[in-house]
C-alpha cells in the first residue's frame, strides 16, 4: 500500500505543529478559545443576573493538533500494513527457498546414482567390445541360450535408454531449482528492504507524533482526550442514528463465538506495531490471532482481510465478523455485538472495546464463511 506523505514533508509538517505548540505553550500564552469565559469572580454589570462561568470552546489549535495526531497514526498504520505484507510474504519466501534447497540436494543425490548406473552401463559395454548381435551368435558355444537371452538384452537396452532420459531430465529439474531459487531469493531481498522502509516510515511517524504530544501540558493532554472521546462519541451517535442495526439478528457462529472470546480476553495488553501476541497486538495482529484460534486462518494485515475474505452488508453483520476501517482498509476490529468492537487502537494505547461507528467504515468480511 501506499506509505502516504514523503518523509521531508512528514517533517516539516511535524515541525511546523511542534513549533506552534511550543509557541502556544510559552509563558503567558494558554489554549484558548477566541471568547474567554468570563472569570468567576468578576463583578457582573450593575442591573444585570448573574451567571455561571461557561466552559472555554474548544481550542481550534489543540484540534489542529489532535487532526494532525489522527494523520500521524494514520499514516503509521498504512505503513504496519505494509511492513506486515512485507513480513508475509518473506516469511513465504524463505519457506520456498528451503523446500527448494531440499529438491536441489535431492537432485543431485539422484544425479549422481544415475551417472554410476550409466557408468556401469556404457562399461558393461565396453567389456562386449560392442560387437553387434549377429558376431555373438556365430560365436556363442551355446546359440540356443545366446537366443534366450537375447530378451533380456532388449530389456537392458531399454533400461539403459530409461536410465539416460532420467538422467537429463534430472539435470533440467536441477537447473529450473536453481532458478526458482534465484527468483525467489530477488523477491526475498526485495520484501526485505520494503520491510526495512516500511520500518523507518513508522518509526519516524510515532516519534513525530509522540515529540508533538510530549509538547502539551497535563491539561491540554486530558483536553485532548476530551476532545477524542468526544468525537468519537458522536460519530458513534450519528452512526447509530442511521437505524443501520435495526433488526439486525446475527448471532454468533461458535467459531466467531471464540474469535470474540479470545479477542475480549486480549482487552488492557498494549497495542505494538507488527505484533500478535501474545503480549502485544497490533490490529490486524489481533483480528488474526482471534480467528486462528478459533481454528480459522485469515490474512495477516487489514488490506489482504479486505481482499480476500467474503464481503457482508453492515446491516447482516454478526459477532465475530471483521469491520475495516478508512477508505485505504488500513485498520480492522472485530464486532462483538451490540454496536460494540474490540480492537487495538494505535501506538500508545491498548486492546479495548470501542462504538463500532467511532471510525468510517470502508465495509465488513466474514471469516469461515
Amino acid at each position: 500500500m501506499a506509505s502516504g506523505t514523503t518523509r521531508g514533508g512528514l517533517i516539516a509538517a511535524a515541525v511546523t505543529v511542534v513549533c506552534a505548540v511550543t509557541v502556544l505553550a510559552a509563558p503567558g500564552t494558554a489554549w484558548a478559545g477566541p471568547n474567554p469565559a468570563p472569570s468567576a469572580s468578576a463583578t457582573p454589570a450593575p442591573g444585570t443576573t448573574p451567571t455561571a462561568p461557561t466552559a472555554p470552546a474548544p481550542s481550534k489549535d489543540l484540534q489542529a493538533v489532535r487532526a494532525q495526531l489522527d494523520t500521524l497514526y494514520h499514516d503509521a498504520a498504512v505503513a504496519t500494513d505494509a511492513y506486515n505484507a512485507a513480513e508475509e510474504a518473506a516469511k513465504k519466501q524463505s519457506a520456498a527457498l528451503v523446500e527448494l534447497a531440499r529438491k536441489i540436494v535431492k537432485g543431485r543425490e539422484r544425479l549422481a546414482e544415475l551417472k554410476t548406473r550409466a557408468g556401469a552401463a556404457a562399461a558393461a559395454q565396453y567389456r562386449t567390445g560392442g560387437l553387434p548381435d549377429e558376431a555373438h551368435l556365430l560365436l556363442s558355444d551355446d546359440p540356443q541360450e545366446f537366443l534366450d537371452g537375447t530378451g533380456r538384452v532388449l530389456q537392458g537396452q531399454k533400461a539403459t535408454k530409461g536410465l539416460l532420459a532420467e538422467l537429463t531430465q534430472t539435470q533440467q529439474d536441477l537447473e529450473q531449482y536453481a532458478k526458482d531459487a534465484s527468483a525467489q531469493w530477488q523477491k526475498l531481498e526485495a520484501n526485505r528492504k520494503a520491510k526495512a522502509k516500511a520500518q523507518k516510515r513508522i518509526e519516524q511517524q510515532i516519534a513525530a507524533a509522540e515529540e508533538l504530544e510530549s509538547q502539551l501540558e497535563k491539561q491540554e493532554k486530558e483536553r485532548l482526550a476530551q476532545l477524542e472521546q468526544e468525537a468519537a462519541r458522536q460519530a458513534q451517535t450519528a452512526w447509530l442514528d442511521t437505524g443501520v442495526l435495526k433488526g439486525a439478528q446475527g448471532r454468533a457462529t461458535t467459531q466467531g463465538a471464540k474469535a470474540v472470546r479470545f479477542a475480549t480476553a486480549q482487552m488492557g495488553k498494549p497495542y505494538e506495531w507488527g505484533a500478535e501476541g501474545p503480549k502485544t497486538f497490533d490490529c490486524s495482529g489481533l483480528t488474526s490471532q482471534a480467528w486462528a484460534h478459533a481454528g480459522v486462518p485469515v490474512p495477516r494485515t487489514s488490506q489482504e482481510q479486505w481482499k480476500q475474505l467474503p464481503h457482508v452488508a453492515v446491516e447482516d453483520m454478526r459477532p465475530g465478523d471483521l469491520i475495516i476501517y478508512f477508505k485505504d482498509a488500513s485498520h480492522v476490529a472485530l464486532y462483538v455485538g451490540d454496536g460494540t468492537i474490540v480492537h487495538a487502537p494505535r501506538p500508545g494505547r491498548t486492546v479495548t472495546l470501542a462504538g463500532a461507528g467511532s471510525m468510517p467504515i470502508l465495509g465488513v468480511v466474514r471469516p469461515g464463511a
